[in-house]
């Protein structure tokens, strides 16, 4: 019943839709420069701390800029670079990033049957949903409804935001999408994270549709 009740919500979450952003991707590739020492002149990361931006739903890419600028989402190395951002720059950059195609990545073969088995059919017993159920089969998302790619993201970075968000952290109680993600994370293992974050980070190389 728990499980019936989370997927019914992650599936209902209409009413969170983001608002489209209006960016100019040149002029977002001339301010990603001030970006690129962690994400990447293209988005691309190559530190696995730091997420992949390439190819990225623009809305949600925007939306998250807002959220830091604004404190809501605390991070506290983009202070100073957010401060620095207009309304049009945010925009400007989530476009840009967004035009992006993400570098391919690959799972580590000993934990991708777990993996996908969290992904595609979550844990029953637990109540843990189904992330392909947000984020589609091909971890593709929903731009929307607010839900962001997933697939070729490092799998260190997606196993830290599924950490805490299991912890409890979100973006403020205006923010239905990171409190949904509270209750998905909620009862997942150290085990299921590490497994299914590896697997999201090799599935835009699997070819899975």
């Amino acid at each position: 019943m728990k499980l019936l009740i989370k997927s019914a919500l992650l599936l209902g979450l209409f009413a969170a839709t983001p608002a489209l952003s209006d960016g100019d991707i040149a002029s977002g590739a001339e301010k990603a420069s001030m970006c690129a020492a962690c994400h990447g002149i293209d988005g691309n990361s190559a530190v696995s701390v730091w997420p992949k931006l390439a190819g990225q739903h623009e809305a949600y890419l925007a939306r998250h800029l807002r959220l830091i600028k604004s404190n809501a989402r605390p991070v506290a190395q983009m202070t100073g670079i957010s401060a620095m951002l207009s309304e049009q720059d945010m925009d400007n950059l989530a476009a840009y990033y967004a035009s992006q195609e993400a570098a391919p990545a690959v799972a580590d073969p000993a934990l991708v049957s777990l993996g996908e088995k969290i992904y595609r059919a979550g844990n029953a017993e637990t109540g843990v949903p189904a992330c392909m159920a947000c984020h589609g089969p091909a971890g593709k998302g929903n731009p929307l409804s607010g839900y962001p790619v997933l697939a070729g993201q490092h799998a260190d970075y997606t196993a830290s935001m599924l950490t805490r968000y299991r912890a409890g952290e979100n973006w403020g109680e205006e923010d239905a999408l990171s409190k949904i993600m509270n209750g998905v994370a909620e009862e997942m293992t150290d085990e299921e994270i590490a497994a299914v974050s590896s697997y999201v980070q090799g599935l835009y190389s699997s070819g899975t549709e």
